[in-house]
């Protein structure tokens, strides 16, 4: 006897799946064809929207991160930095579409972007202040063990949690570097340091971090102060 799959769910849509995962509303927060100056724009704003998904992710986890380590919770706490890290990944690697986009097909549709810019992005500022947060709530979890990192074990959670901010950093670090080119070669701004250039606030991010007191060597070493649990860095 065949399943009746008919929708059961509330909302819009002819199927539940599409209830569920409201494909209606989400496949129309594109510009149609005839509002577009150029077809790519329908290849920036997919990169541009899914990545607000994913940073909208990354910030979950982030958060919830937080929360297990001001509750004692380190090991908790890197699982989920983890899958941030990884999220921050994916918006990274769909910087690679952009490969796509000619410098002159971008001039073209620019005038439909307004004055917008990657700058003004929401997912990247919450996942920068929620970042801090891991930040503050870390160095108060060390605070109540004493404050050395260097003095806990290589199993202790806390340093896998260390291990996971600085994975993180770097994957944030990654994305600057991939945003960066992109503005330079399809934006056609000029590089960092030149007068005027939009890629001047970008080229000051290149060496930001969040946790710069992670990559502090040990006294009378090279290695980064969580790197002494045996994990290399790439």
């Amino acid at each position: 006897m065949k399943r009746d799959q008919s929708p059961v769910l509330p909302g819009d849509g002819s199927t539940d799946y599409a209830r569920y995962m409201r494909t209606d509303e989400l496949l129309a927060l594109q510009r149609r064809p005839e509002e577009m100056l150029h077809r790519d724009e329908l290849l920036f704003q997919v990169v541009h929207q899914s990545a607000e998904l994913w940073l909208k992710l990354a910030e979950a986890e982030l958060t919830a991160a937080v929360g297990r380590t001001a509750a004692d919770d380190p090991g908790g706490a890197a699982a989920l930095l983890t899958r941030a890290t990884l999220a921050v990944r994916l918006v990274t690697d769909q910087l690679e579409m952009f490969r796509h986009l000619s410098p002159v097909d971008f001039q073209t549709m620019q005038p439909a972007l307004g004055n917008g810019s990657g700058a003004e992005s929401p997912g990247w500022r919450r996942v920068a202040t929620v970042s801090r947060q891991l930040g503050r709530a870390f160095t108060e979890h060390l605070a109540t063990r004493g404050g050395a990192l260097d003095a806990l074990a290589p199993t202790d959670p806390a340093r896998r949690l260390a291990e996971a901010m600085i994975a993180w950093d770097e994957q944030v670090h990654q994305w600057r570097v991939r945003h960066y080119e992109v503005a330079l070669r399809v934006g056609g701004h000029a590089p960092g340091g030149t007068p005027g250039s939009a890629a001047n606030v970008l080229a000051k991010l290149l060496g930001h971090r969040f946790f710069p007191e992670l990559r502090t060597p040990r006294p009378g070493t090279d290695v980064p102060v969580a790197a002494h649990s045996g994990t290399a860095e790439a």
